[in-house]
This record gives structure tokens, C-alpha cells and sequence, in this order.
């Protein structure tokens, strides 16, 4: 009687449920790459997001899934940052790694600049995230000569050739039958990180005909997918380690004279007419920003004055994003979304909403598997060294949340990624 009474625990059994998973394809930028740490090296390829979700692939009917890896030797790839040490008041010294590099030269491309080129990568190809791509770029032919990344995986050599393989044409030239998505971020986060100063963001328009092509063309075999919505780029850590309260504060234990510091700011969202004046709160410094320079003199028609601490020395454009330029970004982004959830509705696709869930986190923070998280510079544990690509705990993560879409929209039951197997950043 007792056995009888005894409660039966079952466990689901994965599923593919209506999707295919035997060639799944992952489409995207450097998110989509594994690129962490402010470059693009072997660990982190192979912690990248797509990566992730095909293993756990595997036991619904995932096939292989092969990555444009860099080779053992040339593992450092880029070349990217770590943790070397702490400075007396417990900061990290981050520095650069500069060996086993896999670059291969640099091509000067007039008119453009130079092009860091990377050892060639000829073998099959599932993951198709290619560093510094927008969406902006997938039918611009020219692109397999301005983006070392995107050089390395096509035949050739840019050196002799000039590449003509658009991006939307190289990743449909093979049958798939599954697809994850999550090109765009770059159309918003390069105008961002450049301060508004060194790229543009892309036409709210023109970028809604290109979703709608991308999507058009990737469903056209009769593939299903997942995509993922664009993060608010200035919610990220990139943004919010360095404030403007807290250099404002350094200086006036020395000066307390010293009213604030002064930036170029955007005085309206046309984009054109800029002004100096007081920095806020509302207004964002990058993470790249050495603080040193506040107050050392810069000449000036004035005679030597304090940089940053006077109208007439104001904090260049590139290391800071002002408030004007935030809304801005924060508005191009959330057309970008609305774009990406209507488009991804018409063709009956799942959808991460990558820009919700980050929020959330930097608001409340997470917890997984017992493992607190948040957005905080190299403590939070999610994002790298660079202030805006993930740890491999991170990507685990976003990997978990590209699965629950897909689970929740074709009925499979693709199991999670043991998010506690990943690390965070690593300290020496």
C-alpha cells in the first residue's frame, strides 16, 4: 500500500518538438562571435552563445555545429585584456595580451583607413557572427575588405581581391534549418560608444527594410528561428563604471573651488550643433576615459587652462555620451525593437527580449544555480573586461534565454546550459 501511495516524479524527455535542429545556423555580430575581454580569441569562441544552445542541441536532434576557431597556436586571436593585478585601492590593473596573436598583416584601404587582417579560416561554417558588423552592411558587397573578421572566413586574400560576397548572401549559400538572430545591436552601440562622435546610427527606416529582408531571406527555405530584441547600449557597463559624480568629487578633494566638469554637448537631437557646458548625471562617461587628464593644462588662445574644467577646455566628444545623445540612442533602439517583434510575428518566429531581461538584471540583478549576478563592472560577473560583451557565465545565461524562446514557441524541450559550469571574469 505504501509503494502504491508512493509519488511518481517524471521528468520530461527532450523534444524537438516542431522545429529541426539538424543544421542550426547563428547569425550576428560579435555578441554571436564569443568576442569578450575587448577581443575576439579562442576561449571565448568557444563560450560563444550559439555554441552553448548547440550542445545543449545535441539531445533533440542538434547536428554539428562548427565555429571559425582560431588554431591553438594563434589562440590569443585579436589579442584581448585581462586582470594582471590590483592598484592599492583595490582596483584591477587591466592589461592587454599581446602574444600568440593570429594577425596576419594590416591592409590599408584608401579613403577608409587600415584593415587588421586575421589568419584565414576555410573549413565549415555554422556561426556566422562577424565582430563590428550592422545590419546596415548585409547587402554591401565591399564589406569582406573593410572588416578583418568578416575577410577571414571568405576565399581570397583582400591584399590581391576584392571581396564581393555580401554578408546575407554568404550565410544563406548553404540549406539550414533552424537560425538564431541577433543582428543590429552595432546599428545603435557604435554611434554610442564613439561619444556620437565617430559613427552615425542607422536610419530607423532603412533599418526596418533590412529586418524585413534578413528575416524574408533566412525563412525562405521554410527554416524557423529565434531572434533576439537590441539591448538599451546604455544601460551596459561601458557607461555607467566611470560618473560623472565621482570624477567631480576626486577633483574637488584637491579643489573644492571647482564647480564640475565640462563637455561638449549635443544641444538638440538633430545631431548637429553642439555647445559646452556642465556635465549631470544624465550624461554618460565611457569606461575607456583616463581620468588623469582632468586638469592638466591644455593650451588654449586663453593661455594654459585646466582640460575638462572650463568652457574652453571641455571633455572631448568621444568620452562622453550626453544626455541628448542618450535619448537619442535610447529612441533609435526601441524603433529597432519594435521592428525586430513585428517582423519576428509575421513569420511565426520565437523571440528572446534581450533588451527587457537586461534591464531587469541591471535593475534587480539574478541569480542562477545559486550564482548572484549583476551589471557591476568586473565584480557583477556577466559582463567582460570591456564593459560591453559577456563573460562566459554571461553568455550561458543569454544562451538559457535564446532556449526558453524557442522551447515556449515550437513545443521542444531543448535542455538549459548548467550556467554554474561557466566562469565569470577571471582573476589572477
Amino acid at each position: 500500500m505504501l509503494t502504491a501511495c508512493k509519488p511518481e516524479i517524471k521528468t520530461p524527455q527532450p523534444t524537438h518538438g516542431t522545429a529541426d535542429f539538424s543544421r542550426f545556423i547563428a547569425v550576428g555580430n560579435s555578441l554571436t562571435a564569443g568576442y569578450a575581454d575587448g577581443g575576439l580569441y579562442l576561449q571565448g569562441q568557444l563560450n560563444s552563445y550559439p555554441s552553448i544552445m548547440a550542445k545543449q542541441m545535441q539531445s533533440v536532434g542538434g547536428g554539428t555545429f562548427n565555429q571559425p576557431l582560431f588554431s591553438t597556436a594563434q589562440a590569443n586571436g585579436s589579442g584581448y585584456l585581462q586582470i594582471t593585478g590590483f592598484n592599492a585601492d583595490g582596483t584591477p590593473v587591466i592589461s592587454p595580451v599581446t602574444t600568440n596573436l593570429a594577425i596576419r598583416g594590416i591592409l590599408n584601404v584608401p579613403g577608409f583607413g587600415n584593415v587588421t587582417l586575421y589568419t584565414k579560416y576555410s573549413g565549415d561554417i555554422e556561426n556566422y557572427g562577424v565582430p563590428g558588423i550592422k545590419l546596415l552592411q548585409i547587402t554591401y558587397a565591399p564589406l569582406g575588405n573593410l572588416n578583418g573578421y568578416y575577410e577571414r572566413l571568405l576565399p581570397g586574400d583582400a591584399t590581391t581581391t576584392i571581396n564581393t560576397t555580401a554578408y546575407l548572401d554568404f550565410i544563406t549559400a548553404k540549406p539550414f534549418t533552424f537560425f538564431s538572430n541577433w543582428l543590429g545591436n552595432n546599428d545603435a552601440l557604435l554611434y554610442a560608444t564613439s561619444g556620437g562622435a565617430g559613427d552615425v546610427l542607422t536610419d530607423e527606416n532603412t533599418f526596418a527594410a533590412l529586418y524585413s529582408l534578413l528575416i524574408s531571406r533566412l525563412t525562405a527555405g521554410g527554416a524557423k528561428g529565434v531572434v533576439a530584441t537590441i539591448p538599451d547600449v546604455t544601460s551596459i557597463p561601458y557607461f555607467n563604471t566611470v560618473t560623472v559624480g565621482a570624477i567631480v568629487a576626486g577633483v574637488q578633494k584637491a579643489n573644492p573651488s571647482v564647480q564640475g566638469i565640462y563637455i561638449n554637448a549635443l544641444v538638440s537631437t538633430s545631431g548637429t550643433t553642439y555647445a559646452p557646458r556642465l556635465a549631470t548625471a544624465n550624461d554618460l562617461i565611457v569606461l575607456t576615459f583616463p581620468t588623469s587628464m582632468i586638469g592638466t593644462p591644455v593650451n588654449t588662445p586663453y593661455g594654459p587652462l585646466p582640460y575638462g574644467l572650463t568652457p574652453f577646455t571641455p571633455v572631448d566628444n568621444q568620452y562622453v555620451l550626453d544626455a541628448n545623445e542618450v535619448a537619442l540612442t535610447r529612441e533609435h533602439v526601441i524603433s529597432f525593437n519594435n521592428t525586430i517583434i513585428s517582423v519576428a510575428a509575421s513569420k511565426g518566429l520565437a523571440v528572446f527580449d534581450a533588451y527587457t531581461f537586461l534591464n531587469n538584471v541591471k535593475q534587480y540583478g539574478l541569480e542562477v544555480d545559486g550564482i548572484g549576478l549583476n551589471s557591476t563592472f568586473v565584480s557583477g560577473g556577466l559582463f567582460s573586461l570591456d564593459g560591453v560583451h559577456l563573460t562566459p557565465r554571461g553568455y550561458a545565461i543569454v544562451a538559457n534565454q535564446f532556449i526558453n524562446a524557442i522551447n515556449a514557441k515550437y513545443g521542444s524541450n531543448i535542455p538549459l546550459a548548467d550556467v554554474a559550469a561557466y566562469t565569470g571574469v577571471k582573476f589572477p
